[in-house]
């Protein structure tokens, strides 16, 4: 794998640029200087170190532009009560070099199986940018892959992780997409007709509803569109053809694994199969608010159950074959599993309540095998991954099919990882949000640390690369460096490629006035976060094996 010879000598120039917190974890000063080597376009693997990208002031029809801003060093987080050593930068060697990508979102834009009917009232059931996803997916691979390598250390990165909903609704056809883009397949993302979009987004005028974009434009007669009426969103001739056209996918250049989320196992995230108020994916008729539209049935969009969805991830060209499910997830129908790299154990769990809702919890059988897992893992430092966060887990429902409760709810499971000095983080998404969290032993003495990260489908459409440290002095350090994919800032001419797409795609999420998700309604951009939940250096203590 190329590494770039910039992010073998980087790792001291941000050392010097972060900054600590005050002795109650909160941030003593911003810790964000002027980027090293700021450019005019996105490309040649520019992390947010380098350039960060920002939404700019609207313009008189609404519509902002995306404006280049100075790089974000790491800030210094010691809220577990680990304080930085001098000299750690001179000292540290990498133990792990990874990334994080979480909420892709691969949908069906066309699935009769879809709410869009209730956008009117809800504001997240369509977003304007969803026949994109496959497309901002290609592009994060193709800018991970160039950054090739921990932007601290230099270590080239080791794996990735799918921290879940990496489909939209569940369905055989989106997890394909998914797969395929990662593993750099021929991609097709579309479905019913292959000679027409039939969704919520054409200029069909029988269908037509003002609340949805459409990039084609007006039908004669009717009015223009909420989106490009109120807030200057633009005109589109042929995208709803160009983004069904196929792609060959670059595929990811190293291994990568995946996590379950509600989306990928419940009906549009909420819903166990088959889903009595959806109409049938695979159908031929489509709930909309101006009627039932007929359009063309797709036995590709066929709900998929946990075990199909696990059983998928064996039918790949990448690394590694089931990409960390293994034989024992089909046997005994189960979403969770472990596996090492060096001297990091890191562990997947599922947090989808298969009994409905979005929101998450755990199984007690599942429970009970990660206390013995912890318990067992006597040489290894532990990092553990799931859809949900902790906040999120309190879906308590039980039903008559299935494991019986009572479900383990975030309290508790944090509780049982505090009580093991060996795990250093938790790294999850499902809020769409960026927000790192310490989680503190009582009466001190050290915890772990909770990393939650922003998805693709929605702005600001980022990955994470994590790097652990040992800092040779009793501590470790987690980085964690935010990455924006390779789309260029500006409104493209063409859209003929998945990175141009892909770059329609970050405009339209970035001026979505629709952001109502799962912690409730905002606006798109509050979705970044705070500095210190961006590019962060997170201490904590080395395990007591590690003396």
């Amino acid at each position: 794998m190329k590494i770039s010879r910039r992010s073998l000598f980087k790792s001291s120039g941000v050392a010097a640029g972060s900054l600590a917190l005050g002795p109650a974890g909160t941030l003593a000063k911003e810790a964000v200087a002027a980027s090293p080597a700021l450019r005019a376009r996105h490309g040649g693997g520019v992390t947010t170190l380098e350039r960060t990208l920002k939404r700019g002031k609207p313009n008189k029809k609404g519509w902002r532009a995306l404006v280049a801003k100075p790089g974000q060093r790491h800030v210094v987080r010691d809220g577990l009560g680990v304080p930085g050593q001098p000299g750690r930068a001179t000292r540290r060697s990498p133990l792990v070099s990874f990334v994080q990508m979480t909420d892709v979102h691969v949908v069906d834009a066309q699935s009769p199986a879809r709410l869009e009917a209730g956008e009117a009232v809800s504001g997240s059931a369509s977003r304007p940018q969803e026949t994109m996803a496959a497309h901002v997916a290609e592009a994060m691979v193709r800018e991970l892959n160039e950054i090739g390598a921990g932007p601290v250390t230099g270590r080239p990165f080791d794996l990735a992780i799918q921290t879940g909903d990496n489909s939209d609704n569940s369905q055989w056809n989106e997890i394909r997409w998914n797969i395929d883009v990662l593993d750099g397949e021929v991609v097709t993302p579309d479905s019913g007709d292959p000679s027409r979009y039939e969704g919520v987004q054409d200029d069909d005028p029988a269908f037509y509803d003002e609340v949805f974009w459409h990039p084609h434009g007006t039908p004669e007669g009717l009015r223009k569109d909420l989106y490009r009426r109120k807030y200057g969103f633009p005109t589109v001739p042929g995208l709803l053809d160009k983004v069904r056209q196929p792609f060959q996918a670059t595929g990811l250049a190293f291994p990568w694994y995946a996590a379950f989320g509600n989306h990928d196992q419940l009906a549009q995230g909420n819903f166990p199969h088959p889903a009595a108020n959806l109409r049938s994916p695979t159908g031929t008729l489509k709930n909309t608010s101006k009627g039932i539209r007929t359009v063309t049935a797709d036995p590709n969009r066929r709900f998929v159950s946990r075990s199909e969805w696990v059983a998928e991830h064996f039918t790949t060209s990448g690394l590694p074959e089931g990409h960390g499910f293994t034989q024992s997830n089909l046997d005994a129908d189960t979403g969770y599993y472990y596996f090492d790299e060096g001297s990091v154990r890191f562990v997947a769990m599922d947090t989808v309540n298969e009994h409905g809702g979005d929101d998450g919890s755990m199984g007690q059988t599942q429970f009970t095998w990660l206390k013995d897992l912890l318990v067992a893992t006597t040489d290894k430092v532990v990092i553990l991954y799931s859809h949900h966060a902790s906040w999120t887990m309190d879906n308590d429902r039980v039903g008559p099919d299935g494991e019986p409760g009572p479900r383990v709810l975030g309290e508790e499971l944090v509780a049982e990882l505090l009580k093991h000095d060996h795990v250093i983080a938790w790294v999850n998404g499902h809020t769409h949000d960026n927000n790192v969290r310490a989680h503190v032993r009582d009466g001190g003495g050290g915890g772990f640390w909770e990393i939650n990260t922003v998805s693709h489908i929605d702005w600001p459409q980022q990955s994470r690369v994590i790097e652990v440290v040992d800092n040779e002095d009793g501590t470790l350090s987690i980085f964690t460096t935010m990455v924006d994919h390779a789309a260029k800032l500006k409104m493209p001419k063409k859209f003929d490629t998945p990175v141009q797409l892909a770059a329609l795609s970050r405009l339209l999420a970035a001026n979505d006035p629709g952001v109502a998700r799962e912690n409730g309604t905002r606006g798109p951009g509050q979705s970044a976060g705070r500095k210190k939940d961006r590019n962060v250096e997170l201490l904590v203590a080395a395990p007591a094996f590690m003396a």
